[in-house]
């Protein structure tokens, strides 16, 4: 019988509401008193040094949804190195966004250790507006900038015999206070194959509504699948890590009945405790069918055409 863990954020979809949506965020701000004004933004430590983020947008991947709000999407976030709560987004700023550098190693031809200001200077950076699906049944709709992850592959060059790539996410236990919970598999580990790595959705985002991502949501920066489920985009990357060996991630070690490899988004496949058939808008409220692969089928079925023998989804 698998073990169960709670969390704090398992919840059916059917339990949340945009009510206790906003109730639980003003909750978790009393603190701030007038730092947090209405619809004020709450702004990165170092966002001041960083440099711009502003980028022309692709249009590639137009969403056919319209944008979440900015305040609605940077104070509703699962950062558990923060805590369990979704209101971490006045602690998270303790996080320092610079200095900040990424490690590329494992089996490659050259490894790379940069400055993420370094780094930035080598790609060229674009705009994205994607969809995110928690599995939680909640989505928003947000402007990423940054560069497609195909371009770190190019720069490390993989082993041929390189399958999978690691990311490592920071674990600072001087300003995240959620490392304190040790039962937890720190520091947060998310895998993907070569394939998926190199395939144009997956993105490296450095950038949020023009801005630099906030800690909150993952700044510096943080790698997306748009296609998977949202606990698949590791925040605050900080290593990055090619293998030959299939990597076990957070979520994974902790339930793997619930939280598997591939987890695509499949409404047909519902998580152990509730349906995906539909997911609701963040600020909205509003819920909407779930779509195959979140709507990027187009882009990335084809990549698990040959995949036999496992589940591709939950």
């Amino acid at each position: 019988m698998p073990i169960h863990i709670r969390r704090g954020w398992e919840l059916p979809e059917s339990a949340a509401t945009p009510e206790h949506l906003v109730l639980g965020r003003r909750k978790a701000m009393l603190g701030l008193g007038s730092i947090l004004a209405a619809g004020t933004v709450i702004h990165p430590a170092g966002a001041q040094d960083a440099p711009s983020v502003a980028a022309m947008r692709n249009p590639r991947f137009e969403p056919g949804r319209a944008l979440t709000a900015e305040r609605e999407a940077t104070n509703y976030n699962n950062y558990y190195e923060f805590g369990t709560s979704k209101g971490v987004a006045s602690v998270a700023q303790r996080l320092p966004q610079r200095p900040w550098t990424v490690k590329l190693d494992g089996m490659v031809e050259t490894p790379v250790e940069l400055g993420l200001d370094d780094l930035l200077k080598k790609v060229s950076l674009e705009e994205r507006v994607l969809r995110h699906r928690c599995v939680e049944a909640w989505a928003m709709t947000v402007p990423w900038t940054g560069f497609p992850m195909s371009a770190l592959l190019k720069m490390a060059t993989p082993l041929a015999s390189a399958k999978y790539v690691v990311f490592e996410t920071a674990a600072d236990r001087a300003t995240m206070p959620g490392l304190r919970q040790s039962w937890f598999p720190w520091p947060y580990k998310e895998g993907c194959t070569i394939a998926e790595a190199g395939n144009e959705l997956c993105f490296m985002a450095v950038g949020l509504y023009g801005k630099p991502v906030p800690p909150q949501n993952g700044g510096p920066v943080r790698v997306l699948f748009p296609w998977k489920y949202g606990f698949k985009s590791g925040k605050a990357i900080t290593r990055i890590t090619f293998t030959d060996q299939r990597p076990v991630s957070f979520w994974e070690k902790l339930q793997a009945s619930e939280y598997g490899f591939w987890a695509n988004v499949n409404p047909q496949v519902p998580h152990p405790r509730w349906s995906q058939a539909r997911e609701r808008l963040l600020g909205s409220g509003e819920m909407v069918p779930t779509q195959l692969f979140n709507g990027y089928a187009d882009f990335v079925a084809s990549m698990y055409t040959d995949i036999k023998g496992e589940n591709l989804y939950l």
